[in-house]
């Protein structure tokens, strides 16, 4: 009988020990930098910056051999022919096996070919705000969008007009536009100022997002419309989620942004990113306050991501020359508050 509960005891402390490895894994014990040494940090650095070459290169390398962004960033037909079992990067043990309702919504291949020269990741932080980066990010070969942000008049100046991938989350489809489910024309109206862009959308990440997504393809179809809807892979996603894992990324899900980060690494010659700055002041003298988003007054708060984490990682790239963050002005404001001259931006 002792025998048995000293074994009993045993069991339940393996158990517990195996528990604890997993939370320090999953979290692990480390200090990350206050806000005061972060700004200390980015205004030491200032606005210098050198691109590095070799660092660009075996970063590159890095990602393709962890998670081949070129072949597998998005669903096709060429990866994923029908029969192919998509697991959920979301969602433990749920699937959806590619059938003939979902194959011919899939590209050929992978749109994203080799050598993209200079790309802008462009997150919708409020940092961009009277940043005056709008004609610096029309500038780049490649402009990568998060979720969907507003793009009109008055924010021209600061974000720019051109767009040539756009991410959407379901959840965007299901509050913005309840779902697709009723009146679909003012989704198809908003989705112009994208121009003809890719439109990259988790539909295999979690389940509940599978069937929104495939609603915004039809919907985008039925219009007629000029832009591409791409799933994005969850293998991809997966193995990005597990790349930033093992450099100190510990979140339930990676942001959107750097997931986007991440994809620019592995095919652009040149990474630049705007509106990454996830802390309630800015990095300026007089630390001014900063909104969430740049079309927003909500201040930042604790997310479903690590988003101080994602940032610390992406500095750490920004001071070793393998992209650039700006998180300062581009261009001083116009005088006297003026809007400056008026552009008209192109979808691609």
């Amino acid at each position: 009988m002792s025998g048995r509960c000293c074994r009993s005891k045993l069991s339940v402390w393996a158990a517990l020990c195996v528990l604890v490895l997993c939370w320090f894994y999953v979290f692990p014990v480390y200090r990350l930098p206050s806000y005061e040494e972060i700004v200390d940090e980015v205004s030491r650095q200032g606005h210098a910056w050198r691109k590095n070459h070799t660092g660009i290169h075996v970063y590159r390398k890095l990602l393709t051999e962890c998670c081949d962004p070129q072949r597998i960033f998005a669903v096709t037909k060429e990866n994923s022919p029908i029969g192919k079992v998509l697991w959920y990067d979301g969602e433990l043990y749920k699937s959806h096996t590619v059938s003939n309702d979902t194959y011919p919504l899939f590209v050929q291949d992978s749109p994203l070919r080799r050598p993209l020269k200079k790309c802008a990741v462009v997150g919708n932080g409020g940092v961009l705000r009277h940043s005056g980066c709008g004609r610096d990010i029309d500038d780049a070969d490649f402009v990568m969008r998060c979720n969907l942000p507003p793009l009109s008049k008055e924010y021209m100046e600061d974000v720019g007009t051109r767009t040539h991938l756009v991410t959407a989350n379901p959840s965007i489809i299901e509050k913005r536009f309840q779902n697709l489910l009723w009146s679909r024309r003012s989704f198809v109206e908003s989705m112009q100022a994208y121009g003809s862009s890719y439109v990259y959308m988790p539909a295999f990440s979690m389940q509940p997002g599978t069937e929104p997504s495939l609603r915004a393809y039809h919907t985008l179809a039925d219009a007629r419309s000029n832009l591409t809807v791409l799933f994005a892979h969850p293998d991809f996603l997966r193995s990005v989620g597990a790349f930033w894992r093992g450099r100190g990324v510990h979140a339930r899900r990676l942001s959107t942004g750097l997931f986007l980060a991440s994809l620019a690494l592995g095919v652009c010659d040149e990474v630049t990113v705007y509106g990454f700055w996830p802390f309630a002041a800015g990095p300026d003298p007089g630390r001014r306050p900063v909104s969430h988003h740049y079309y927003d007054d909500v201040l930042p708060y604790k997310w479903f991501h690590a988003m101080p984490e994602e940032f610390v990682q992406l500095w750490r790239l920004h001071t070793a020359g393998t992209l650039r963050m700006r998180v300062d002005q581009c261009s001083p404001p116009p005088p006297d508050g003026g809007e400056g001259e008026e552009r008209v931006g192109t979808g691609g």
